[in-house]
């Protein structure tokens, strides 16, 4: 996909390891641009890697804070928010933790979601940006768990995966969490190259066919009732 629309994609800073805008993250900013957003909403961006969702939602007149597990991914983004003028708020911690008792009106995250051979999520290196577990679910999971718990009455979650890692049970747990879902975008892209280097596991897994060259983003909406 073409980046060069999105000026947000072509951050200042971007460190090894830290994972850069891809299609994904393409995807959920579409979502975004047409994503009501009331000058001062509290946004918050969990997995924010370069901060450029982050970003794109301070450009609008969010106020943003954006998390990340990642010590380099944190100091990313603060450089990129700095060097574009933006008033993004960049805090360490794992998914959630840092904003426990806070309330959004937004909440957007492109978090790891690709299926693994590993059971276990990486503790370092570059695939921690991705890999999640055999399924995938990992971290997708305690988002749908603990995400809305987060949203204000009307706010609304934003989420972008691989359809590899289902989207019938992310619907299936927001709904469960009394949110009204719907899936907003989705396109088929080519496999990068995590996943063309794992297409004999993933189809010995079940998740894809033997030729299969591409997969499916999907970007799901779930909105509080007011």
């Amino acid at each position: 996909m073409d980046l060069s629309g999105y000026s947000c994609f072509v951050p200042f800073i971007t460190l090894p390891g830290v994972y850069a805008p891809q299609d994904d993250t393409a995807l959920l900013a579409d979502a975004l641009r047409h994503e009501p957003l009331a000058p001062g909403a509290r946004v918050l961006d969990i997995g924010t890697g370069t901060g450029a969702l982050a970003l794109a939602a301070a450009r609008r007149g969010g106020e943003v804070t954006a998390v990340d597990i990642s010590r380099r991914a944190v100091l990313a983004a603060r450089l990129n928010a700095r060097l574009a003028g933006l008033p993004v708020r960049v805090v360490r911690g794992n998914l959630l933790t840092p904003v426990t008792g806070r309330s959004f009106d937004l909440i957007l995250t492109n978090p790891p979601y690709v299926p693994a051979p590993a059971a276990v999520l990486p503790r370092r290196g570059s695939a921690r940006a991705w890999d999640a577990g055999h399924d995938g679910r990992l971290l997708l999971d305690r988002i749908c768990r603990d995400a809305p718990g987060l949203l204000a009455p009307g706010g609304a979650l934003l989420m972008v995966h691989s359809a590899l890692s289902g989207t019938e049970p992310t619907l299936r747990m927001l709904r469960a969490a009394g949110l009204e879902t719907l899936l907003v975008e989705q396109r088929s892209v080519p496999f990068g190259p995590v996943l063309r280097s794992r297409q004999s596991w993933l189809h010995s897994q079940g998740l894809t066919a033997p030729d299969e060259e591409k997969e499916e983003l999907v970007v799901i909406r779930a909105e509080r009732s007011a």
